[in-house]
């Protein structure tokens, strides 16, 4: 179980971004964290990778306090992250990021497999550098496909959605699905999309720097579309 405690994190600025956050994500679950923009939700998606540490507050994971750990002190714990603007790799190939997250050879066969899911075909990227030859959206689902190929025990989508297409997106949905469907790792999702928000388990509303709901979808997915939080949630893709 994951668990954000009183959290308060600063800009550099000075600007404060999150105001005393708390909410759990249980084991095996999907919960997807909305709100509108600013609202602080990739900073969230940062501070539980390691990314960022807070200005005051504790993040748990089952029970230990990893507050201080780094990225890849995480990472070693179990957490993949998923960015929302992508990190290029000049001369590292599509198969050689899928192999290095699954700490494991893949054949081409299972290579197409991972990256059918997020509408890729293997054979025209397995090859391939992870670079500025790749359009956003290639390099987005690329990303996505190796993070569901770690074995990890939580792994964190910041705005999974963004800058794929409509057929990929579909694809992406039924991906998620599946992994609820298995209870086998904890995902966290970033996103505004109405489609991501009605497959989740719970939801959490980030607003203004702090939790405005939290709960299960079907208390919470009526709320955000009928109570003038609507403008938070984009329509069904």
């Amino acid at each position: 179980m994951l668990e954000l405690k009183d959290i308060t994190w600063c800009a550099p600025s000075g600007e404060q971004i999150l105001n005393g956050v708390s909410f759990t994500v249980p084991d095996n679950r999907l919960v997807a964290v909305t709100g509108p923009n600013g609202g602080g939700k990739t900073t969230i998606a940062k501070l539980i990778a390691g990314i960022e540490k807070p200005n005051s507050g504790k993040i748990y994971l089952d029970g230990e306090d990893i507050t201080d750990l780094n990225v890849t002190e995480r990472a070693g714990k179990g957490i993949s992250y998923a960015f929302q603007q992508p990190v290029r790799f000049k001369g590292l190939t599509v198969r050689d990021l899928i192999r290095l997250s699954s700490g494991e050879e893949r054949s081409d066969e299972m290579l197409c497999e991972v990256l059918g899911k997020v509408g890729l075909c293997a054979r025209e990227y397995i090859d391939r550098e992870v670079s500025s030859s790749l359009s956003g959206g290639e390099i987005k689902r690329i990303e996505i496909a190796s993070v569901l190929e770690r074995p990890s025990k939580l792994a964190v989508f910041d705005e999974p959605e963004a800058g794929i297409d409509l057929w990929s997106f579909t694809s992406l949905i039924s991906v998620f699905e599946e992994l609820r469907q298995k209870k086998d790792k904890t995902l966290v999702i970033i996103s505004h999309q109405e489609r991501i928000l009605s497959v989740a388990d719970e939801i959490v509303v980030i607003s203004g720097g702090e939790v405005k709901h939290s709960g299960e979808k079907d208390e919470i997915l009526p709320l955000l579309l009928n109570d003038g939080v609507r403008s938070k949630v984009c329509p069904k893709m």
